[in-house]
């Protein structure tokens, strides 16, 4: 095989309650989590000499070790006891500092397609393995379908498939304002702020249970308690979040520790109307990406 081309979705935090932080210093979560089919593009060309290298049309990109693919690359050579080598080609279209996944899902990429290339591939619990070790999220970019995520985000439990049809398939409407939010400085204000910030465990799952169990659309599922230090700080994300809410009736939230939100559109939204508030609040140059649920 010469290469191997993998798409690398974005994803959505629908649900996202933080419910306390851990003694390692991570924080516990349960999440509803959906990769989109919006996302980067990354070519893997196999080399013979055993080496990694990256190349990305992004040029904010880390290109050195602390870029999340080749981290992959090093950890999958390592567990395959193989001298393998690799040219990694990133198309770079997920913005940084989102949310939105963006580094998680290319290191899982970077694993699939090592693993496509293999001439003895790795099985699905090897793969998992690496995924866990490279970071919290990385784990359910393994999976093609919205998941419930626990622990700091390894434990990955699939949707029923009743449950998955009301996310499934929905047009959502992705935007960011030309600042990214650090997750360990929203973590940081979480612990500041704690044991307020944090949602309990029991009411977090009780919540989920409740949309899981019944039959309410994917708006009624929508959560997330890290846009309290988001909202508190950069102001124009609760404004014009507001602003869709009342004008368009739009589900709407930030994803992840953010700062990209989304609406989730419906068959008589005016996305057109919808983009130009957008643009009208936060500058004609702002990210905005139309794409469905997976």
């Amino acid at each position: 095989m010469s290469s191997v081309v993998v798409f690398s979705p974005a994803k959505l935090n629908l649900f996202l309650a933080i419910i306390g932080r851990r003694a390692d210093g991570f924080h516990d979560l349960v999440s509803v989590a959906a990769p989109v089919k919006f996302g980067d593009t990354l070519r893997v060309e196999p080399l013979a000499d055993g080496e990694f290298s990256l190349e990305c049309d992004h040029p904010a990109v880390p290109r050195d070790e602390s870029n999340l693919i080749l981290r992959a690359a090093k950890l999958f050579k390592e567990c395959l006891g193989e001298p393998v080598g690799a040219r990694f080609i990133l198309e770079k279209r997920i913005p940084m500092g989102a949310g939105l996944g963006g580094g998680s899902s290319n290191a899982v990429a970077a694993l699939q397609a090592l693993n496509q290339l293999a001439v003895r591939p790795l099985g699905s619990d090897a793969l998992l393995n690496l995924a866990v070790r490279l970071g919290s999220d990385c784990a359910l970019f393994l999976q093609n379908a919205p998941v419930v995520m626990r622990g700091r985000g390894e434990r990955i439990e699939p949707l029923a498939p009743s449950e998955a049809a009301r996310l499934s398939g929905r047009r959502v409407l992705i935007f960011k304002p030309d600042f990214g939010i650090a997750t360990a400085w929203a973590y940081g204000r979480m612990v500041a702020a704690a044991p307020t910030s944090y949602l309990p465990s029991d009411e977090a799952e009780a919540r989920l249970a409740a949309w899981r169990k019944g039959t309410a659309p994917a708006g009624k599922l929508l959560y997330n308690n890290m846009e309290a230090p988001a909202f508190a700080k950069y102001v124009a994300l609760p404004t014009l979040l507001e602003r869709l809410r009342a004008e368009f009736g739009l589900a709407v939230a930030m994803s992840g520790s953010g700062s990209a939100c989304y609406a989730l559109l419906r068959d008589e939204t005016r996305v057109r109307d919808v983009i130009a508030r957008i643009h009208d609040a936060w500058g004609a140059h702002t990210f905005v990406a139309e794409t469905e649920i997976v």
